[in-house]
């Protein structure tokens, strides 16, 4: 199980990568040297500065808050779904009862 990380430490990596990722040759060794001096993974590191990007509007990609929407929404129609299963199976089951022929 990954170990969870405090938001905070992540907002602040993510802001040294970005604030001095000038001083380095790299993005890479940027996010490797401030992922060591915060305990974190360079490769988390490295995914959460290029999701920061995209929020802000710097690349293309799904938003932090599309991706939330999208969750969301698949999650609802998971309930929808089941509610319908269930309403299928009491239709079936309440129009057997309401039969004459079987009474």
């Amino acid at each position: 199980m990954p170990k969870k990380i405090d938001p905070q430490v992540r907002e602040r990596a993510v802001r040294l990568v970005l604030e001095h990722r000038s001083e380095y040759p790299s993005n890479a060794r940027a996010v490797a040297a401030v992922a060591r001096q915060e305990g974190v993974g360079a490769e988390s590191l490295r995914r959460w500065v290029i999701q920061a990007e995209i929020d802000a509007g710097d690349r293309d990609g799904q938003t932090s808050e599309e991706h939330a929407e999208i969750k969301r929404l698949k999650a609802e129609n998971r309930r929808l779904r089941e509610d319908v299963a269930i309403l299928k199976a009491a239709t079936t089951f309440f129009a057997g009862e309401l039969d004459s022929r079987n009474r």
